[in-house]
């Protein structure tokens, strides 16, 4: 089993993330469990693929672009203020264009808001830690091996949607949020990428696209459901703007965020 990993690194990280992640879903469907997805998948295969793949030189190489941070102060306010700037748009969006009332920001509790921007740092349960060491920092390189920023986008894309599906079934996510977070993987791919290969700042860009949860901005009912797909649809849409715009983006990726090639990547 360790000789066909370490020929096929990634084939085998999206098998172990799937069976980590898809775990407790039939469990959650007989009613033995309250849940049915645990989003440690991506980081508990990456870890598992490196050890026995890589070894220590691996692991440096995640941890190295873990603290990558330097990428230049622009890509800091783009890493943090995307998401916040995003949700921002939408929220202004649900109140003049669709007459949701106004948040009252004076009651939102901001201390809770904090309190859930440090622990995503470090709660691999939760999406950022969870996903992005697997996601951008392990599968990406490797994709770009062979492929294009864009193809590279378009199967984790497709494969970050498959893996959300017990989410849908578990009514914790919407039908409709499978589509966009396939978009939103083209905006991780890209911000990987224009960052050298750096895991930091997706790591930012995830916590804080869900730090302020919708409830905590005073949108609740249909409301909080409409702003729910205003953010989404805001994020297809820059994926598309993306795409169509910064198009040497998607040529070649920088050597950076590409994964060394070796003749045990076959399968990359």
């Amino acid at each position: 089993m360790s000789t066909w990993i370490r020929e096929h690194r990634l084939t085998a990280f999206f098998a172990i993330t799937l069976l980590v992640t898809w775990l407790p879903w039939p469990f959650w469907a007989f009613g033995l469990l309250p849940f049915a997805h645990l989003p440690i998948g991506p980081l508990f295969a990456a870890l598992v693929v490196i050890g026995i793949a890589e070894g220590r030189a691996g692991y440096r190489d995640l941890g190295s672009r873990l603290i990558r941070w330097r990428v230049g102060w622009q890509w800091w306010l783009i890493a943090a203020g995307t998401p916040l700037a995003v949700l921002a748009v939408a929220a202004v969006a649900n109140v003049t264009i669709f007459g949701a009332p106004a948040p009252v920001l004076a009651s939102v509790a901001w201390g809770a808001v904090a309190l859930n921007f440090a622990i995503r740092w470090i709660d691999p349960l939760d999406g950022p830690l969870g996903e992005e060491p697997g996601f951008r920092g392990y599968a990406v390189p490797l994709l770009q091996i062979t492929r294009t920023p864009l193809g590279a986008a378009t199967v984790l894309g497709a494969f970050a949607a498959l893996w959300h599906i017990p989410l849908v079934t578990s009514g914790q996510l919407a039908l409709h949020g499978i589509a966009f977070t396939f978009a939103i993987t083209f905006v991780y791919v890209w911000l990987f990428n224009r960052t050298g290969g750096s895991l930091l700042m997706t790591l930012l860009f995830h916590v804080l696209q869900g730090t302020v949860k919708i409830g905590m901005i005073g949108f609740v009912g249909i409301d909080a459901e409409r702003m729910d797909v205003l953010t989404g649809v805001l994020w297809v849409a820059l994926a598309v703007v993306l795409v169509v715009v910064d198009r040497d983006a998607w040529r070649a990726a920088p050597a950076s965020a590409v994964a060394e090639r070796s003749d045990q990547r076959i399968d990359a």
